[in-house]
């Protein structure tokens, strides 16, 4: 029997072996979207930690503690960067260029004045094109609806966030909104790969494009070719304003939704407060090189002087942000273990934030989180 079977072996390494064979394989092309783009190989990681302002320095307290205690094969470099500088420091940027990831706790961002946005300096700098905020009931945290697992993919670089503005003549100003082919199919293609990648069953794209016709009409137009390359996914669109009538109606009607970047930041937090608030709402800024991970839904709370003063700071946000950040690094254990110990904590409802329902200090619900991951 073994001397019958030794030609047959002998083909197949020939043909394995073999240019013809080579080729063929070779045609056959992998993949190459991921959840999210994820570099390294698996080595514990640098990782470029920007607290910020306010709570920021309390959460992300929290974070280096909790990836501490679980012995996350990550580690920090730590920048001081707060909102009312005039620019991003080139260090900070040469740091996140380096590692490719990077946390970030909140900005404050002046109201008017002409200062610009670091948040949105990071975003273009990085060419962080695509905001993904995931909106989800959380157990042991009661909303109004049920089944509610929303989400957000927004498109971050350009729409009425371009920064494009200036005074026409004295008490009249032109804001520029700029919506380009590019950057509409870019989008789109990252919400149908993360709907294909994530087993998620439907794309909804949000417009106004009944008034603008041409900006968002180009944006729907892009939605739409990409969504022929998708045909297992279901795909509709929706007029921006009945989108936040139907979000505190209806929820659970929706999945993934693409939006241009002024529509997905309002549709966030809408989505956000209805599935239990944004100190609960996990999020990441992603393009194709780099990653920033940050509090999901409005860092409304980040300037909250009494929050600082009491250190009563809500850390879960950013702690489910870390999965995330976990998550893209190749590291999903580190990322499931982290995610079951804060829902748990959450669940027992023991050590929780005021905005939770409960009393607790920021401190008190990271030892509840190490205690758990022990």
């Amino acid at each position: 029997m073994a001397r019958r079977n030794l030609p047959l072996l002998q083909h197949l390494l020939r043909s394995r072996s073999s240019p013809s064979s080579t080729s063929r394989s070779s045609s056959f092309t992998k993949r190459n979207v991921t959840y999210m783009p994820r570099p390294g190989d698996g080595a514990p990681r640098a990782v470029t930690l920007i607290p910020g302002d306010g709570i920021g320095p309390l959460v992300t307290g929290a974070v280096e503690q909790i990836m501490e205690a679980m012995h996350a094969p990550v580690y920090f470099e730590r920048y001081e960067v707060h909102g009312n500088m005039s620019r991003v420091p080139p260090e900070v940027i040469d740091s996140i260029r380096k590692n490719k990831v990077c946390l970030k706790g909140g900005l404050a961002t002046p109201v008017g004045g002409g200062v610009s946005s670091l948040n949105m300096q990071l975003r273009t700098e990085l060419d962080l094109f695509a905001s993904l905020v995931n909106c989800f009931n959380v157990p042991g945290l009661p909303t109004r609806h049920e089944n509610v697992d929303i989400v957000v993919i927004r498109e971050n670089t350009e729409g009425e966030y371009s920064g494009l503005e200036h005074e026409v003549v004295p008490g009249v100003v032109e804001s520029l909104k700029v919506i380009t082919k590019f950057c509409s199919e870019r989008i789109a293609k990252y919400a149908f790969e993360y709907a294909y990648l994530n087993n998620r069953k439907k794309v909804t794209a949000v417009h106004k494009a009944n008034i603008m016709k041409l900006a968002d009409g180009l944006f729907l137009e892009s939605c739409r070719e990409v969504a022929t390359r998708y045909p297992g996914i279901k795909y509709n669109e929706i007029i921006v304003d009945n989108c936040c009538m139907q979000l505190v109606s209806k929820p659970e009607q929706f999945d993934v939704m693409v939006t241009p970047n002024l529509y997905g930041n309002l549709v966030a937090n809408t989505a956000a407060g209805i599935a239990g608030g944004t100190g609960v709402m996990p999020g990441g800024n992603v393009g194709a090189e780099h990653a920033v991970f940050e509090q999901g839904a409005s860092a409304g709370n980040v300037g909250n002087d009494n929050l600082v003063e009491q250190k009563k700071a809500n850390p879960v946000a950013l702690l489910l942000s870390s999965a995330m950040m976990l998550r893209h690094l190749q590291f999903p254990s580190f990322a499931d273990r982290l995610e079951t110990a804060v829902k748990r904590v959450i669940l027992e409802g023991k050590h929780v934030t005021k905005d939770l329902g409960g009393d607790s200090t920021t401190q008190e619900v990271v030892d509840a989180v190490i205690a758990v991951l022990e």
